[in-house]
């Protein structure tokens, strides 16, 4: 059995962490009381979330397949949390087995649980960094040595901006990716808009408002802002359960996972 991870002495584990929250929704076991009590008291809040975050993963699967079919061979998720069972690793190496990976987060927790669960994986690495400061990870000697950037690379933005107000700082790190990035990358991003489901939503916006955590809703011109510079794929920004949904999706999609819009682009 593996030692348990140490965590740091600035890791407050009665202070509820947006990461390990992730985690636990999506079935892992890297989180704490605090933690499962927000997840709990969100989903109560608003039932649909477990069907809202599957869709989510499953257009993340779905983009990741498409990026390996296009020949991309190496990939960064920027907010990743915890990898979990289906990670990109995973699901890339289905259908290419030397895929490489780097996951970026800013929880120092999610990184040394990552850290942990890819240790055996010489071509994964976990990063700490804020993706609103790209410099604070993009020099890092692990990345470095798992990503070329002359090559394509798919940068996977995954339900992470809707946690990051529009400022200065967050244009700037959008544009280093881009400008970072060589020709034939592709840029994913799914991201939660208001929908039929918005007075639900209002009550999760005031949960994790009152943990200290912000949900930026942006509509569809909102998100689409967020690929300036890349050339979208169709079908464009559309609710993340009707981008190639594949020949067994329904041709009436659920209502639920409408919540999250998504999308990919390549830079030319």
């Amino acid at each position: 059995m593996a030692a348990p991870v140490r965590l740091p002495a600035t890791v407050d584990p009665n202070r509820p962490s947006l990461a390990r929250i992730y985690d636990l929704l999506r079935g892992g076991s890297h989180n704490f009381a605090v933690d499962r009590a927000v997840a709990a008291r969100a989903v109560e809040l608003m039932p649909q979330i477990p069907e809202i975050m599957a869709a989510d993963r499953a257009f993340q699967h779905r983009s990741v397949r498409y990026a390996t079919e296009r020949g991309v061979r190496q990939f960064l998720e920027l907010g990743s949390g915890i990898p979990s069972a289906g990670s990109v690793h995973e699901v890339a190496r289905a259908v290419c087995p030397g895929a490489r990976v780097c996951y970026v987060d800013l929880d120092p927790t999610a990184v040394l649980h990552a850290r942990e669960l890819l240790r055996d994986d010489p071509d994964t690495v976990a990063v700490q960094g804020d993706i609103q400061l790209p410099e604070s990870f993009l020099g890092d000697a692990g990345l470095r040595s798992v990503l070329d950037f002359s090559e394509p690379v798919c940068i996977q933005l995954i339900s992470v901006l809707q946690f990051m107000p529009d400022s200065p700082a967050l244009a700037v790190a959008l544009r280093r990716y881009h400008d970072l990035a060589a020709p034939g990358s592709l840029l994913v991003i799914s991201h939660v808009t208001a929908s039929a489901f918005m007075e639900q939503i209002d009550r999760v916006v005031d949960l994790l408002s009152r943990t200290g955590t912000p949900l930026v809703l942006r509509d569809e011109e909102q998100v689409t802002a967020l690929f300036e510079g890349w050339s979208p794929i169709e079908p464009g920004i559309v609710a993340g359960n009707r981008w190639h949904p594949g020949a067994k999706a329904p041709a009436d999609a659920d209502a639920a996972p409408s919540v999250m819009l998504a999308g990919m682009a390549v830079r030319t």
